[in-house]
């Protein structure tokens, strides 16, 4: 996709016209959660503090008593970064250490967005966060020399947008930030110069043109965020402005009439057991009794809170507050799923994976130990054996048991782990199919869940069947 696409005019999106119908009540909204990502100070968090403040979810008062705050502190900049840094390290290094989430309302859509840290020491936070998206805005930041110390080696922008892709993230919107910079000033050759680096790297990653749209913003001053940048500012966009944007995502599928599946994010008590998560298909309702795996405990759902807002049942999108019982706080991880009682999720120590190797510092062979990122849960794996090299042009195996592998290989592998986790084959169920590895704070891979070899289930749901039918399905 030539850059000359992306400025004269081209949304990937279609931007409907402010004539348009309006829609009718609150009741009406499809909820869609965005996450932002990108390089550390990319303007992250400013552009999502701006964009509460324009849809009126951030009010003149609070506004003033932040810039006033952070104007004695010598930071009058980061006065909308405050609406989702709501921590005192946060605010005092200007550095976003664990996702935020705020909400708001456009004609059509109810977008929950998650503002993710950019720093390299916080991705764990970043995966949880896109973990809970169905879109990703990738910030980039215009000013010279921002973008190049974050798309280059050891910048946050690659990871993230292959972090995004692989939690199962389609459609993607860069939104070029900091256009009314000085080194900047709205210029068509700059934002030319970025589409042309990125649109290579996300057509590889596996982007494909019609899942992008290119906006370029001021995040700070609010230039073509909520009103269409002005031609006397930037006479040569002539896309829509970044909220007309959102509000034309397509909407993904939602699977209503099968299981209930939800991601568990977190757990704290207030007024009883609260479980935070994300609903990944099915209806959770008030009054439902689920389970709790592993290790397939049964609860009750006492209440469902969607946004501050009580809500008689949940549905595949939502980030719901679930007040449970039946269940301890200390019974609940990150990276548990709650499901229905009578088609329970499977947890296992064991899987095989089909993974793509993209960055390791050599070869990497049996016994190899790293971190998984399945979800929400960051767990301990180790490959206990490499069981075929997979031509990447055909996706046929090349090579059965393979010695080692090297970087920018794919391969298959079987993992195991030390605590069971709910995995299921990506051909079965998507969202608990996909997984990360990272080692010494590097993301040296992603993966997708093949089979769990032999039915070896310690949930109790299946019994144990001979352990080599994987390696026989795999030939």
């Amino acid at each position: 996709m030539a850059a000359s696409e992306v400025v004269d005019g081209m949304q990937r999106l279609q931007v409907e016209d402010d004539s348009g119908p309006a829609t009718s009540s609150p009741e009406t909204l499809r909820n869609i959660n965005i996450v932002f990502i990108g390089h550390v100070d990319a303007g992250k968090s400013t552009l999502c503090g701006h964009l509460l403040y324009l849809t009126g979810n951030l009010d003149e008062r609070t506004l003033e008593k932040y810039e006033k705050e952070a104007k004695s502190k010598g930071r009058e900049s980061w006065k909308f970064a405050w609406a989702l840094d709501l921590t005192e390290q946060e605010r005092s290094k200007g550095k976003t250490t664990d996702y935020g989430v705020a909400s708001f309302r456009t004609r059509t859509k109810h977008i929950t967005i998650i503002d993710a840290p950019g720093h390299k020491a916080y991705v764990p936070a970043m995966i949880s966060g896109t973990g809970q998206a169905d879109v990703a805005i990738l910030v980039i930041s215009a000013r010279k020399g921002e973008f190049e110390a974050g798309f280059e080696r050891g910048g946050q922008t690659r990871e993230h947008a292959m972090l995004a892709k692989t939690a199962g993230v389609r459609q993607l919107v860069v939104v070029v930030n900091k256009m009314d910079e000085p080194t900047v000033q709205w210029s068509q050759e700059r934002f030319r110069d970025i589409c042309d680096k990125l649109t290579p790297f996300l057509k590889q990653i596996g982007y494909r043109p019609q899942e992008l749209s290119w906006v370029p913003v001021s995040g700070y001053s609010g230039e073509n965020l909520r009103e269409r940048v002005s031609p006397s500012v930037c006479s040569w966009y002539r896309g829509g402005s970044l909220l007309e944007v959102l509000d034309a995502l397509k909407l993904p599928p939602r699977p209503l009439d099968v299981p209930v599946r939800m991601t568990v994010v977190d757990k704290f008590r207030e007024m009883g057991v609260c479980i935070l998560g994300k609903v990944e298909s099915g209806i959770v309702r008030n009054g439902d009794r689920l389970l709790l795996m592993p290790p397939r405990l049964a609860v009750q759902v006492a209440g469902i809170t969607v946004d501050a807002e009580e809500v008689p049942a949940a549905e595949p999108g939502d980030n719901v507050k679930l007040l449970v019982k039946g269940v301890e706080e200390d019974d609940i991880h990150p990276g548990q799923v709650l499901c229905a009682e009578d088609a329970p999720v499977e947890a296992t120590t064991v899987f095989d994976g089909q993974i793509m190797l993209v960055e390791h510092k050599s070869i990497l062979t049996a016994g190899y130990r790293c971190v998984a990122h399945i979800q929400a849960a960051a767990v301990e794996v180790v490959f206990e054996r490499l069981l075929a090299e997979v031509d990447r042009r055909t996706n046929q195996i090349a090579k059965k048991y393979p010695k080692f592998v090297r970087p920018g290989s794919t391969f298959i592998a079987r993992l195991a782990v030390a605590q069971p986790v709910c995995v299921t084959p990506f051909k079965d169920f998507a969202p608990l199919g996909r997984f990360m590895l990272r080692d010494e704070g590097t993301t040296i891979g992603a993966g997708v869940v093949l089979r769990i070899p032999g039915q070896r289930i310690v949930s109790g749901v299946k019994g144990a069947t001979d352990s080599s039918s994987s390696e026989a399905a795999m030939t």
